[in-house]
């Protein structure tokens, strides 16, 4: 795949709009994948504090080398994610969206994952694309996006950080086969 919002496109991703717009975009209920981009061609400036909000007392800042060391040079996508519809059958991407995009902006909600994004100084220049899974399981194809990026790239996108393992280096990441 194209890991940029044409090769999205046509892998049927849709959206494309900043995380200000979401609340105005028509964001599908189901279950899917999402990913965040970064246009911009140009070296990333960081924050030295991130603008998320605390989750269960945690702050979401990290140290900028270890956000100049996570990020993947010229490549668009930062984080793959996935929203599934949860046991209650009432999650799904637009309410997994909008608690990433209000973590963003201060308020403690649980998305913890692809909290880096939040410390880029163009934070507010990034854009969501989302894709409906009919039929098949959200995880099943967030591990496939995400193998896929790091056969491509050597390692997983710049946000992503649940398949780590504690204390290896992002270039040998550990993702499900």
């Amino acid at each position: 795949m194209d890991w940029n919002s044409a090769g999205l496109r046509a892998s049927n991703f849709e959206g494309f709009v900043t995380f200000a717009e979401l609340p105005d975009s028509d964001v599908p209920e189901a279950p899917g994948v999402y990913v965040v981009l970064r246009e911009r061609a140009d070296a990333p400036a960081f924050l030295s504090a991130s603008v998320a909000g605390m989750f269960k007392g945690r702050t979401p800042s990290v140290s900028v080398e270890r956000l100049e060391g996570k990020w993947v040079d010229d490549v668009p996508v930062l984080y793959i994610g996935k929203a599934t519809q949860g046991s209650t059958s009432r999650r799904g991407l637009r309410k997994r969206l909008n608690e990433y995009r209000r973590i963003g902006n201060g308020e403690p909600v649980g998305h913890w994952g692809g909290r880096f994004i939040w410390q880029l100084a163009d934070h507010a220049d990034l854009t969501v694309a989302w894709k409906v899974v009919d039929g098949e399981s959200p995880t099943d194809v967030e591990d496939s996006l995400i193998r896929d990026f790091v056969s491509q790239y050597g390692s997983l996108p710049f946000a992503n950080l649940r398949y780590e393992r504690k204390g290896a280096r992002t270039e040998n990441p550990v993702v499900p086969a």
